[in-house]
């Protein structure tokens, strides 16, 4: 007697080998686009938090006495400093008070203090470093491994390496910030030369239309079921007879994925974006309870932790029925005062509700995971696209600095309670500058921990063997 596989695999192509594919798929052996895992996976599914408009590492996770010393003192880098606008006056203590969390003892300011209940999960790199010190720039090459647009983001490449867990939903969701897009907008989660369907869809959770054009306008009211059954044939008829003589062009066949997609979505994206059957401790958990106050009194971060902890727990929501990689966004490209982590003129009013909203989504997300068996097999990234200066801009607030800034990981096979990496006593540069750790390094973690060489993940385009990390990447071992 053969088992229903080895039939399959003898029975060659055809029927058999859609089936046997199909089941493979299905039972994680087989990914999309024929490729295979390259050794076990520690992770299943990625969730990246991205800081949009550059956060304080000093004032964040980076603690530094020594600029409690010499607070108001003139800075003297020692060198040449390229200043991006005018940060370089005095240097600059900490915003806010640093204390100790955790077994393992890290030490986080005052304004992340919810991250302390989860510390010794937490595994940061202090030694990160930028090679441009613009956002535009900055962001895409942490979203996509390089400075200039065309090329796909990180999600889109574990989209295209992994394929989906659910075939009703995508595999790769974007929840941007409620007010806007970050530099570089969609560029961020393209999938520029790869295949069209592995693009990030866009969600905004709390919305009456999470998912765009979803389902049709209201005033379609004239529309019915055979209008629209007999539409869909005539459009199918006319997408055949245009990809007959487009061969090679995958841009129609990534469109009618995703309106086929669309269609599956309509049952179940609702229903995963639908809070009411959240238990009560969970919606206060993630702060959905409205009865959030801010540590701080001078800030007012309700309504910070609220939108972001809506973000985290549709994260939770779409993680545990399928989808692959969550993107969640905090801080947009605009307005006055800056609702982004931009702060050139005031890191207490811009850092405080940002930061405190931040801490308690990300720490919420993550015991909530851990409660549910999650996070053995969820890799968490939290990263932004660069740092900023131990001296002030204008009294108040802090330049950029690409010459160093913090990462964290957590979950998924990472080591928590540690610490990979270390910035100079300043905070400036890391303290071994032969050895810095950048993007590269971290994209290859992750797609190793997911089971893919990175090395070996790639895509021809235009002739070159394109992959994530470049030409570059080491796998951070110390932190596995």
């Amino acid at each position: 007697m053969q088992s229903r596989r080895s039939f399959l695999m003898e029975s060659g192509g055809g029927l058999g080998g859609i089936a046997l594919a199909s089941m493979l798929a299905s039972d994680g052996q087989l990914q999309a686009d024929g490729l295979q895992t390259h050794h076990p996976a520690r992770a299943k599914r990625v969730v990246q938090f991205f800081m949009a408009g550059a956060a304080s590492h000093i004032d964040l996770f980076d603690y530094k006495p020594d600029l409690i010393q010499l607070d108001g003192k003139p800075s003297d880098f020692g060198e040449p400093v390229e200043a991006f606008q005018n940060g370089l006056g005095p240097w600059k203590k900490p915003v806010w008070d640093f204390k100790p969390y955790g077994q393992c003892g890290k030490m986080l300011s005052d304004t992340v203090a919810p991250l302390g209940a989860v510390a010794d999960e937490l595994a940061f790199i202090h030694n990160m470093v930028s090679k441009s010190g613009v956002h535009s720039a900055a962001t895409l090459q942490q979203s996509t491994g390089f400075l200039i647009p065309g090329f796909p983001g990180a999600g889109c490449w574990v989209s295209y390496g992994l394929g989906s867990i659910n075939e009703n939903l995508p595999a790769f969701v974007v929840l941007p910030d409620h007010r806007g897009f970050a530099s570089n907008g969609v560029k961020n989660w393209d999938a520029a030369f790869l295949p069209a369907q592995n693009s990030g869809t866009i969600i905004h959770p709390g919305r009456s239309d999470p998912i765009a054009d979803l389902f049709p306008h209201r005033s379609g009211s004239f529309i019915t079921q055979q209008g629209e059954k007999q539409s869909q044939q005539l459009m199918a008829e006319l997408n055949r007879e245009h990809a007959a003589m487009r061969e090679g062009d995958s841009r129609l066949e990534g469109r009618i994925r995703s309106y086929e997609l669309a269609a599956k979505m309509q049952l179940a994206a609702p229903e995963a974006l639908d809070f009411s059957t959240e238990p009560d401790y969970i919606m206060k958990m993630y702060g959905l309870d409205g009865g959030i106050r801010a540590w701080d009194k001078e800030i007012n971060a309700e309504e910070e932790t609220f939108h972001f902890g809506q973000k985290c727990l549709a994260a939770r929501r779409l993680l545990e029925r399928g989808v692959r990689f969550v993107q969640v966004w905090s801080g947009n490209d605009n307005g006055f005062p800056r609702r982004n982590w931009d702060s050139h003129e005031d890191v207490h009013r811009d850092h405080g509700p940002l930061a405190m909203g931040m801490a308690r989504g990300c720490a919420a997300f993550i015991q909530d995971l851990k409660q549910r068996g999650m996070l053995n097999d969820t890799l968490i990234l939290w990263t932004t696209e660069f740092g900023r200066m131990p001296s002030t801009q204008g009294g108040k607030g802090r330049d950029h600095n690409p010459f160093v800034f913090t990462n964290w990981l957590c979950g998924g096979g990472i080591k928590g309670g540690t610490t990979y990496g270390e910035s100079d006593h300043l905070g400036y540069k890391p303290l071994d500058r032969s050895n810095p750790t950048q993007v590269y390094d971290v994209h290859a973690t992750i797609l190793h921990q997911l089971g893919l060489d990175h090395t070996k993940l790639t895509f021809r385009n235009n002739g070159i063997d394109r992959r994530l990390t470049d030409v570059h990447g080491r796998v951070l071992r110390e932190l596995i």
